[in-house]
C-alpha cells in the first residue's frame, strides 16, 4: 500500500511538472508571435535570446554543482546539439509565418516520427500499428494544413520540418544519454547555439524597440522553464506515460492561439489535432527498445 502511495504521489509530481513544461513551451510560442506579427525581428533573433538565457543558466548552474565539461561521447553531444538547434529554428520560422495553433500542433508530431525512425537505428521491425499511427498522423496533418498546393503557407511546412527533425534529436538524445548527463548535453546545446544562431542571425539582425524586449526575454524564459520542467518530470514519468501527457501542448496552443490571436479552430483543425494526440498517445504505447 505504501509503495503504490508513493508511486502514485511521484507520478502526480511528474505529470504536474509535464503540464507546466508544455504550458511554458506553448506561452513562448505566443510571445515569439507577438514579436513576429508587429515587427521585422526574424525568427533566427528569438531563438537567438533562448539560447542565451539558458547559456547562462546552465553555466550558473554548472559553476554550482561543479559539473565536468568533458563529455564521454563529443559525437553525439554535438550531432544532438546539432539536430535540435535545427528543429527550433524550423519551429520559430514556423511561429512566424503560420499560427500558434499549427504550428504547434506539426511539431509535435515528432513521437510518431521517432517511432517509425528508431527501428532503423537499433535495426528492428517497425511494427504494423506504428505505420497505422503514422497514417493517421499524415491524415492529421493534412486536415490542419489543408494545403491549397497552388499557395502553401511556409510556416506550415516549417512546422512539419521542425517534427521530422526533433525525432532525430530524440533518437540521438537517447544515444547520448547512455554515455553522458542532461546537464552536459543542454550546456553544449546552448553553447552551439549560441554559436550557430550568431552567426545565422547577424546579417538579418533587427534592433528591438520598447516592449519588444521584453517579448525577447519572456519568450526565451519561458522555453528555458519549459527545458527545465521538462527536466524534473522525467525524474518521476517514465517516457511512454511522458509521451501522453506532452500532447497536451496542443492543447494548450489552440487555447492561447484562440483567445490570443483568433486562430481558427475549424473542425477540419480540431479534428486533425484530435488525430494528431490519438496518434502520440498511440505510440507512446509501442515499445522498440
Amino acid at each position: 500500500m505504501y509503495s503504490f502511495a508513493l508511486y502514485s504521489f511521484m507520478m502526480q509530481r511528474g505529470v504536474i511538472c509535464l503540464l507546466l513544461a508544455e504550458f511554458c513551451f506553448a506561452s513562448a510560442t505566443v510571445f515569439a508571435k507577438f514579436i513576429t506579427r508587429d515587427s521585422d525581428i526574424p525568427a533566427i533573433e528569438i531563438t537567438f535570446f533562448r539560447f542565451f538565457i539558458g547559456f547562462f543558466l546552465f553555466v550558473y548552474y554548472i559553476r554550482i554543482k561543479k559539473v565536468s565539461l568533458r563529455p564521454n561521447r563529443w559525437f553525439l553531444v554535438i550531432l544532438r546539439a546539432a539536430f535540435s538547434f535545427t528543429a527550433l529554428v524550423f519551429f520559430f520560422y514556423s511561429v512566424q509565418y503560420t499560427s500558434v495553433t499549427n504550428a504547434n500542433m506539426l511539431n509535435m508530431t515528432y513521437p510518431v516520427f521517432v517511432f517509425m525512425i528508431a527501428p532503423f537505428f537499433w535495426k528492428q521491425k517497425i511494427k504494423t500499428l506504428a505505420v497505422f499511427y503514422l497514417l493517421l498522423t499524415i491524415t492529421g496533418i493534412y486536415l490542419v494544413i489543408q494545403p491549397d498546393f497552388s499557395s502553401i503557407n511556409p510556416g506550415d511546412i516549417y512546422g512539419l520540418l521542425s517534427g521530422i527533425v526533433a525525432a532525430f534529436s530524440i533518437i540521438v538524445l537517447s544515444m547520448a544519454r547512455e554515455h553522458d548527463s542532461t546537464v552536459i548535453i543542454v550546456f553544449y546545446l546552448m553553447t552551439l547555439g549560441i554559436v550557430f544562431n550568431g552567426f545565422l542571425m547577424l546579417p538579418v539582425f533587427v534592433m528591438p524597440k520598447g516592449i519588444q524586449y521584453l517579448y525577447l526575454v519572456a519568450s526565451g524564459v519561458f522555453g528555458v522553464l519549459g527545458q527545465v520542467f521538462l527536466t524534473m518530470a522525467y525524474k518521476y514519468i517514465n517516457a511512454k506515460d511522458g509521451s501522453m501527457v506532452s500532447s497536451s501542448r496542443i492543447v494548450f496552443a489552440a487555447f492561447l492561439g484562440f483567445f490570443i490571436f483568433s486562430d481558427a479552430l475549424t473542425l477540419p483543425v480540431i479534428a486533425g489535432g484530435l488525430m494528431i494526440v490519438g496518434s502520440i498517445i498511440g505510440v507512446s504505447r509501442l515499445q522498440y527498445r
